[in-house]
């Protein structure tokens, strides 16, 4: 449950859109580093008091190594602006019945500008939409896609498998002046637009943003127990499935790896064959680099092949990739490895995009 201490605001280090990092100073003198949400608890300031979840840190789960902030008990923020009818700021709730749960303008709800492009949608007409399972694919798919469509409009729909508010990406944070907008799905929040599911997050990227292209993965600090179906990931066969549901195009990355020490990610990742293999009832475009070191493919082949018998495989040629991960904006990483090390895993996500912008 939750691990409860309070401090003393010493320093704010850096801040990115919606997050502020600080240092405090527990009331037992241990100094942590600890990470607030200003739309959220407000903007802390050197000297505020603050109230902190510790118990992810102290179990090194993954955030960040971030003690996080609930409160500043003594400086609360100020209400939201009144309306007439308080229902006109939004009723989506988000996190909820969680303490902090925030009550939100849902992009297709009665009182927001986009209800007449969404009240009788219902189909993508063809989006061409990228599924990967780790938040760390985002930016590969987004260099594949910009190098060979660089005008493309690219939005991001974020669900609600890892992190739930938007802000704790600085990846994400890093991307904005690539994407056309971010959709926040489910109980996750903070993007530019707030859907209720899937479904309709992905039609307001179609209708909304006027996406030429749309990623859907889930937020950073992905939640897994190290079994077959443990694993918040699993939900990209499902995301496969409305992107069927409403007449798009699904295009799936596939998680490759010839680094990670784990049996069961080698080569191909149990993840993708589980969640592409038997959760994805739909067909979908499964896209694999055409170049692959021997020792890799041999692993990958194999567990490809029986994919083969749901979904269309894919080989897209590789050329330019490689200069387009390196170009990207934001630091390459998942696992704590980085281009260099898990450059298999980059290059099929490239991939995905490279070949998502050519169905356009």
């Amino acid at each position: 449950m939750v691990r409860w201490r309070s401090g003393t605001v010493t320093e704010v280090r850096r801040s990115w859109r919606g997050a502020v990092e600080l240092d405090v100073r527990q009331s037992d003198g241990a100094r942590v580093r600890a990470l607030a949400y200003p739309e959220l608890v407000g903007t802390p300031e050197p000297g505020d008091r603050v109230l902190l979840n510790v118990g992810a840190l102290l179990m090194g789960l993954g955030t960040g190594g971030y003690a996080l902030v609930v409160a500043l008990p003594d400086r609360l923020p100020a209400d939201p602006p009144q309306t007439v009818d308080s229902r006109d700021a939004g009723h989506l709730v988000k996190a909820r019945y969680t303490p902090l749960q925030p009550i939100l303008l849902g992009v297709d709800e009665e009182a927001s500008p986009h209800r007449a492009a969404l009240a009788d949608a219902d189909d993508l007409g063809g989006l061409p939409v990228v599924t990967a399972d780790l938040h760390s694919a985002l930016p590969a798919i987004v260099a594949g896609i910009r190098a060979d469509a660089p005008d493309a409009r690219i939005g991001y729909l974020m669900t609600d498998g890892g992190a739930l508010p938007a802000w704790f990406s600085r990846t994400l944070d890093g991307l904005r002046a690539e994407l056309a907008g971010t959709v926040t799905v489910g109980q996750a929040f903070g993007g530019d637009l707030e859907a209720t599911n899937l479904h309709s997050g992905l039609l307001a990227a179609r209708h909304v943003l006027r996406t030429d292209v749309a990623i859907v993965a889930q937020g950073p600090g992905n939640l897994g127990t190290g079994t077959r179906w443990g694993f918040s990931g699993v939900a990209v066969g499902e995301a496969v499935n409305a992107v069927a549901a409403l007449g798009g195009r699904p295009v799936g990355s596939l998680r490759i790896s010839g680094a990670d020490l784990r049996d069961r990610h080698r080569g191909l990742s149990h993840h993708s064959v589980t969640a592409y293999g038997r959760v994805a009832l739909a067909a979908a475009d499964l896209v694999l680099p055409a170049e692959l070191p021997a020792e890799l493919a041999a692993l990958v082949e194999p567990a490809v092949a029986g994919l083969a018998q749901r979904h269309r495989i894919v080989r897209v040629p590789v050329h330019g990739l490689d200069e387009a991960l390196r170009a990207s904006p934001v630091p390459l990483s998942t696992m704590g490895r980085g281009l260099a090390e898990e450059h298999a895993y980059f290059l099929a996500a490239a991939a995905a995009g490279r070949h998502a912008a050519s169905l356009r």
